[in-house]
């Protein structure tokens, strides 16, 4: 049998697997068994920040599996201290929650918003449309979206959901009963759309009037990616918790959930936990993701992400009938197109370019931090050829 078979036998269907057998991945590329080369402009959907295999972070993790791979969140652990301390400093806020996955620390996020609430007899949080926050049933209760939430309803209660950018749907329902706000500066899954400012300058004068918190979710477009350490920062927001996950742990499962003063002793003991949450080794490997990113990988990003930008721009131009419209900041481009884009990432790679498309239509750019120029250029003449037919 083929490992496609095989795969098919044993594991429940819930994936839609790229028939591609990966041997082995090095920086910006990765290896079939058949030794053909892949230029990944995926990156694991926005994981490998720092590339394929990266030297810091092989040894890094090398060096703490030698001391020790788990121990218990009931234990003192520098590994754990060291990083939140660095993700403290990085984002200006309180405290720190270590735990596994993106969807954990939104579970997390509006747990803590919850309780914080209960005092206050504020209770309701909102998300918006065309979000993604993870796969959890109050992920899921901020979401509506029936691809994700259909046939296991009901959700959670108290959850609502607000058209995403509209102003005024925002001033017609918060008020005094809101506990919390989800949402992405930049939403990922739901095709590379960014908040205006005045949706985000909104919320803060809501914010003010109201006393609700403001959740931001950091898991695909924070740490770097947009050329900002947290895309809340290109709208000169301070939101009162964010959740950071996909590439902090440099390819281990690693997320945060981090707070501001207001939340800070909102917890006591035996509030929350988790067993795995904040692995020594996956924390080892995230000090080094942190390290880079500042020293000099988020300029980068910006940097390409500008070049990225414009050769996407030249491609709208030169298809106008294809691509309706350029989006993005920073490495967290896309392409909108005026239909289904999923014979285009087939066809890509086919051409040995890996990339992704989301909300069906959109051709999604999450490359490691890590590029260049030239590998920008190779991405877009392979996909001038592919639009070419």
């Amino acid at each position: 049998m083929t490992l496609i078979e095989r795969e098919a036998n044993v594991f429940f269907h819930t994936y839609k697997r790229i028939p591609l057998e990966i041997d082995h991945a090095e920086g910006v590329y990765v290896y079939d068994k058949a030794g053909k080369k892949y230029l990944d402009f995926f990156a694991g959907l926005a994981v490998n920040a720092l590339g394929h295999r990266h030297p810091k972070v092989v040894e890094a993790i090398e060096k703490q599996l030698h001391r020790y791979m788990h121990l218990s969140n009931y234990y003192l652990q520098d590994v754990q201290i060291e990083l939140g301390e660095m993700l403290v400093r990085a984002s200006g806020l309180k405290r720190v929650f270590l735990t596994n996955t993106g969807a954990e620390a939104n579970e997390g996020a509006m747990k803590l918003a919850r309780k914080w609430g209960a005092a206050k007899n504020k209770k309701t949080i909102h998300g918006f449309t065309n979000s993604f926050h993870g796969r959890t049933f109050a992920a899921l209760s901020v979401m509506a979206n029936e691809k994700y939430a259909g046939g296991i309803a009901p959700l959670v209660g108290g959850m609502d959901v607000l058209p995403y950018n509209d102003v005024d749907a925002l001033n017609k329902n918060i008020n005094e009963t809101t506990c919390a706000v989800i949402f992405e500066a930049i939403q990922g899954e739901g095709g590379i759309v960014s908040a205006t400012k005045e949706f985000v300058d909104t919320l803060a004068a809501l914010r003010k009037k109201y006393d609700f918190l403001i959740i931001s979710d950091e898991i695909q477009c924070g740490l770097g990616r947009t050329g900002r350490c947290f895309g809340y920062e290109l709208f000169g927001l301070k939101p009162d918790i964010v959740t950071v996950a996909k590439s902090l742990g440099g390819g281990l499962p690693l997320a945060a959930i981090l707070g501001t003063d207001s939340v800070a002793d909102i917890w006591q003991p035996g509030d929350h936990g988790t067993t795995f949450g904040g692995n020594p080794v996956a924390c080892a490997a995230g000090m080094v993701v942190l390290q880079e990113i500042q020293n000099g990988l988020m300029d980068n990003a910006a940097k390409m992400g500008a070049y990225l930008n414009r050769r996407l721009v030249e491609i709208q131009k030169e298809f106008p009938s294809l691509v309706a419209e350029v989006r993005g900041v920073g490495l967290m481009a896309a392409l909108r197109l005026t239909r289904e884009g999923d014979s285009y990432v087939t066809a890509m790679r086919d051409r040995g370019v890996l990339i992704n498309c989301t909300n069906k239509d959109v051709l999604r750019f999450l490359p490691p931090l890590i590029i260049n120029e030239k590998h920008c250029d190779e991405m877009v003449e392979n996909l001038k050829a592919v639009l070419k037919g």
